[in-house]
Formats: C-alpha cells, structure tokens, sequence
C-alpha cells in the first residue's frame, strides 16, 4: 500500500506483481466479489482479456474510495485507460444497523481486527438489512475505452482488488463508505472498547527486553527490489483540481519520482546511495521521461539550455545517466596519469596502421576528417559523439575500449564526410 489517508477516505494500493500460476481469490469473499464480476458480465472474452491483463501486472495503482475505485490499466495493444467500478456505499441508517450488530457480538469486531470476515458476520449483517458484498449487476464498470459493459479493463480491474479483499477485507468496508479508523471509532464509541486496546498486546519489561536482547531473532533481509518502478493511481477524479494545479503535470512528476525511487533504492541495495542530483540536472532526468510539448517546453525554459539543448542532453541522459551528462557538458584537460592511460588505451585498441587519424582537445579526440568525435569520462571510459547541425550530440553508451566506442558511432554515421569536423583552436593531431 502507497497512501492510507483516512482523513480524505480514500485508500491507494501500489500496482500488484504478476499473478501467474494462482487463483485472484483465495477468500470466501474474494470469490463473492469474483462471482458477482463473473455472474454480471455479458461478454466472456472480455473476462478472459481482464484475467489476463491482471495476471501480466498491467493493473496500476488501484484508488479505493466510497463508491468507486480506480485505476489505470495497460491495454494488451499498450494503450493505458482509466477504468473505475462502482458500487453503491450504505446509507448512514444501514451503516447504525451494520455498528449495532457488530458490537452485540464481540467475535464480529476480534474477526475484523484480525482481517477476517466470516460468513456468520455477513449473514448477521444481511438479516440486519445490509448487504455487504456486492451482488449480481451491483459492480458498475465505467472505462475511457468507450465500452458500456465491463471490459477487459474494469475486469482486469475487479480481479486485482480480489487479492486487494483477500489480504484486507477493510477495503470493501471503505468501498461501502466507511474507513477503517473512523469505523473502528464508532465500534468504540457503541461498545466502550477503544479498538486500539483491542488490537495492542500487553507489553513487556524494558529490563527483560533488553536483557533478551541478545536472543531476540535476527533482523529480516533487505527487500528484493521490484522487477519495475511502481505505476502512481490516477489523479482524473470528479473533484477539480485547486487552482494553479496541473493534475497532468502532477501525475507525470509522481510517475518520474517512482523511477527515480526504484534507481535509488537500486543503488542503495548494491553499492550506497548516489549523490542528489542538482536542479538542472534533473530538469534532464524529467524531460528524459517524455513528457508533453508544453512541459518539454518548461523544461527547456528551467534548466536554461532550450529545446535543442535539452534533447542532446536527454540523449546523453539515456545513455549514461548523470555521468553521461556529466560527459555532454563538461570538457576538462586529463592530467599526468590519466592523460597516459588514455593514450595508452589509443595506442592500442587498433592494429598497426588502422588507428584513424586523431585531433585532440582536452578529454575530446575527433576523427580528422569526420563528423565523430571520442570523449574521455572522468572514470575512464570512452563515449562516442558525432555531429549533427554544428552541434556536437552522443551517439552512444560508453564503453571502456576506444575503438569499441568508435564503432558503434561509425556503422550509423559515414566517417567519408571530408568537411564534416572544423579545426577548433587547441586541437593536437596524434
């Protein structure tokens, strides 16, 4: 779960991993939820479709809230649609029917506590009048896609929030309109048990717990890191955004932000935290996300480098990330030990008489003759540049020979252009 927000209703649970060789419903209720999916839908196909999209992950960040829930969903054709759900939340008469019976038999609050939901509590809660899990024709699908029926999409969506009501029945309470902390209030208020005392154990002896302090289990692992970076929930909801607010903007910053996130935590697990990035240069790493010309266009204004400079910097940014922007901007004079390995690494990555013709400048050795250039990084690797409208742009990722940089510029772009690379002043031919 991403966000627990009582305060605003509104649960929202990270996009699920991949479902394959397993049930969506291992519950009594998830299956209840299942049937009244399965038991509505016109179209089989369409169930199949939605089955198989959730068991791929293509299922994002799911939003639970009174009435409805939502969620971005990836069409088998790639295509991401918004599909929500809805099913109608108990009257405020329904909800006092719902608390009164539940606090008459303390079994029912100790099963929610423990995310149980037996079917003594649905049957007592439908003998008092409320229909808690959805039946037939009670799940209403709606989805951008333009379908009146339950689609692939909102059925894709129905089998995900399955394993959602498998792990927390408190999400289908929250659907029928109550969240969890202020129900678990009102239980106390109507039976004096404050759920917090109901749900704390007893706890122990400071002294005891630090003298068993060197038996106590060891910590668990690290997490494994996600196969992908998370998919933020939707921000198109019926509310209208505050003014000033760019809902569109906002859901492509939180959607770079989880990229961002999963390099960091990446990093952290194999070798530390990388350094924060300044504000130009993250400007790149946002513009690298491919967001909308008018964003493109900020972009471009905030780090001051404009639109063409901001794309050859995109470019360097896919290739190597910060070091390879690090490359694009920076040109500075390698020294001593680092101006011989250099040389060295030239020297003898081709065979006698096949090595191209090379000028110098600084950490930058362009083919005499060509549009193609060498950069030298500060870690030593090379990375290929060619030329393209008077500005020089990557071609490439880097890589540790000079010649196998070289290559992977020379087989797209013609080394036989005779007028292609001036002469700057401060060049050296080697």
């Amino acid at each position: 779960m991403t966000r627990h927000d009582d305060g605003d209703m509104e649960r929202t649970f990270a996009a699920l991993p991949p479902a394959h060789g397993r049930g969506f419903a291992q519950t009594w209720w998830g299956q209840a939820w299942l049937t009244a999916l399965e038991g509505t839908a016109l179209d089989s196909a369409q169930l199949k479709t939605g089955r198989r999209l959730a068991r791929a992950g293509a299922v994002g960040a799911v939003s639970v809230r009174p009435g409805r829930i939502t969620a971005v969903v990836q069409g088998r054709d790639g295509t991401a649609h918004r599909a929500d759900v809805l099913l109608e939340a108990l009257s405020p008469g329904q909800w006092d029917r719902f608390l009164d019976m539940t606090v008459e038999r303390a079994g029912h609050v100790a099963a929610l506590l423990d995310r149980d939901m037996p079917p003594h509590l649905v049957e007592d809660a439908a003998d008092a009048g409320v229909d808690l899990l959805p039946g037939l024709g009670d799940l209403e699908p709606t989805c951008d896609c333009g379908a009146w029926d339950h689609c692939g999409h909102t059925a894709a969506l129905c089998y995900q929030v399955a394993r959602l009501l498998d792990q927390d029945p408190f999400v289908l309470l929250l659907m029928r309109g109550r969240a969890e902390s202020a129900l678990l209030d009102d239980l106390q208020t109507r039976g004096g048990t404050s759920h917090a005392e109901a749900s704390t154990p007893e706890g122990v002896d400071a002294a005891e717990a630090y003298a068993a302090g060197d038996i106590l289990p060891p910590l668990p692992p690290l997490p494994e890191l996600p196969v992908e970076p998370g998919v933020p929930p939707s921000l198109d909801t019926e509310t209208p955004p505050a003014s000033g607010i760019d809902p569109a903007a906002l859901e492509f910053l939180a959607a770079r932000t989880a990229v961002q996130a999963h390099g960091l935590l990446r990093g952290a697990l194999q070798a530390g935290s990388e350094v924060e990035l300044t504000p130009a240069q993250d400007a790149v790493r946002l513009a690298a996300g491919a967001p909308g010309p008018e964003m493109t266009d900020r972009l471009a204004a905030g780090s001051g480098r404009g639109r063409e400079g901001l794309a050859a910097a995109v470019r360097a940014w896919r290739h190597g990330g910060r070091e390879g922007l690090s490359v694009l901007d920076e040109e500075w004079q390698p020294r001593d030990e680092t101006l011989a390995r250099a040389r060295a690494a030239l020297d003898s990555a081709w065979d006698t008489g096949e090595r191209p013709e090379l000028r110098a400048r600084a950490n930058r050795w362009t083919v005499v003759g060509t549009p193609v250039q060498l950069r030298l990084g500060r870690d030593g690797r090379w990375w290929p540049y060619h030329k393209d409208r008077g500005r020089w742009q990557p071609a490439g990722g880097a890589a540790q020979d000079p010649a196998t940089a070289l290559a992977s510029v020379t087989a797209v772009v013609s080394v036989t252009a005779p007028s292609a690379a001036e002469h700057s002043p401060g060049e050296r031919t080697l």
